[in-house]
């Protein structure tokens, strides 16, 4: 609104200042403050005509120029000419945009300060010195001090990252035709093959997008239901020695994950310890096919990750149970309510209202949980000529289409596919719920 204003009611020395960075600070007796704006403006001029015009003439291409051999008489051999690079054109592409996009903010403070600077004249105040404004910094405006520098971070390390994923999408870079050096702008054309049900690729991933969420949904319901049963059971009054049997499983959690998936392959492959066991007691005949049955390896996925997940919903809601008012219980217990009612009536409720944003928080760890899958199971079983395997999730599917098989445009969609729905689906249920609706009135 302050930029809008200094266009509308601004005087030629704020206009201008538009144009020339700094030329109404300058004029107005804001020396330091006008220079350095004015040597911004003179730095992003030289760096686009040096460098970042030609950087973003090439992201409309992505290159043309391949790698080539040039016969050199004086060595007698051939030697090679450097071509265009596409992921640097990208890459330096992007940048230079986000460098404009921080020259456009810093182009509108300029503007916005000559206008105050032309306010304070007209009220007849002082024109606050470049020390006040470097006062300020520490006072009133502290946050823009201790915010600068991790904004700053979140653009370069993740921002920029992200939009650099995304805009691969729109390209076929991958291995086909050798387009991992030089590749081009294909459009939506990844997102068609995704969409497109008669295809193999559409198949498999509306397959692992199936999975992903049956896998999301029994992960985080049986974790919570059992966790919450177990939680319930160590902290009801009958049980002794209550810290003994909540460190017990806490232990598992101090194991980390990677080893304790990792002794779980072993014993439940085809020679571990669970089939030899079994065949020596003579309950089987055969190994049991934990991993080489699609059946068998989702249960077993599902299974071995209530090991690792209960102990943490333990944890939770244990700190839920015992911060509910003990007056609630003691009155229904009056009113004859048997332990089932009491648990129904005020124990659900309650831990519900409490827990829904960290459900869906676990629900979203869950659809990304690369662990549990990968060294458990790889994706195992693969079907032969399939990318994907029975037990792969997305994030398991994106990291096998990038890193084995070099289709970075379709890892790229796949990832973009994973933050729509989990975006979509987290902002539509937590803002249904009471937790959000209805954030101060559950006493």
């Amino acid at each position: 609104m302050e930029l809008v204003n200094a266009f509308k009611k601004g005087d030629w020395l704020t206009r201008s200042s538009a144009i020339v960075m700094g030329f109404g600070n300058i004029l107005r007796k804001q020396f330091i403050k006008g220079i350095l704006f004015l040597f911004t403006e003179a730095a992003f001029l030289f760096f686009m005509a040096a460098y970042g015009w030609q950087c973003l003439l090439a992201l409309l291409g992505l290159g043309e120029k391949e790698q080539g051999e040039v016969w050199n008489e004086t060595l007698g051999v051939y030697e090679y000419v450097q071509g265009d690079n596409s992921l640097l054109i990208l890459l330096y592409g992007i940048a230079v945009l986000f460098i404009c996009a921080a020259f456009i903010c810093v182009w509108a403070g300029a503007v916005k300060s000559a206008y105050q600077a032309q306010v304070c004249i007209e009220k007849n105040k002082p024109v606050t010195t470049f020390a006040e404004d470097i006062k300020s910094l520490f006072d009133k405006n502290l946050h823009k001090l201790l915010l600068t520098l991790p904004v700053g971070g979140i653009l370069i390390f993740t921002i920029l990252p992200l939009i650099f994923m995304i805009a691969m999408a729109f390209t076929n870079y991958s291995k086909v035709d050798s387009h991992l050096i030089l590749f081009d702008w294909v459009g939506l054309e990844n997102f068609r093959q995704m969409f497109d049900v008669s295809g193999t690729l559409g198949k498999t991933f509306w397959s692992v997008l199936g999975w992903t969420i049956v896998w999301a949904v029994f992960a985080t319901g049986l974790n919570y239901i059992l966790g919450m049963l177990l939680a319930l059971l160590i902290n009801r009054k009958g049980t002794k020695i209550k810290g003994f049997w909540r460190l017990i499983f806490i232990l598992s959690i101090a194991i980390p994950q990677f080893v304790s998936l990792l002794v779980m392959r072993s014993m439940l492959s085809q020679d571990g310890i669970i089939n030899v066991m079994l065949k020596n007691a003579g309950w089987i005949q055969k190994s049991l096919p934990f991993f080489s049955n699609v059946a068998w390896a989702r249960i077993t996925v599902i299974v071995v990750n209530l090991w690792i997940g209960i102990p943490y919903t333990m944890m939770q809601v244990t700190g839920i149970l015992q911060n509910i008012p003990l007056e609630l219980y003691e009155a229904a217990e009056v009113d004859g309510a048997g332990p089932v009612i009491r648990f129904f009536k005020i124990t659900l409720p309650y831990m519900l209202f409490v827990t829904t944003p960290y459900l869906i928080t676990t629900f979203t760890a869950n659809i990304n949980n690369f662990n549990i899958v990968y060294l458990l199971t790889k994706g195992d079983p693969v079907l032969a000529g399939n990318t994907a395997g029975k037990t792969d999730l997305l994030v398991t599917w994106l990291y096998k289409m990038t890193v084995d098989y070099q289709y970075y445009n379709l890892g790229a969609v796949i990832g973009i596919m994973t933050f729509v729905f989990l975006a979509i689906g987290s902002l539509l249920v937590y803002r249904r719920t009471k937790s959000y609706k209805d954030e101060e009135g559950f006493q």
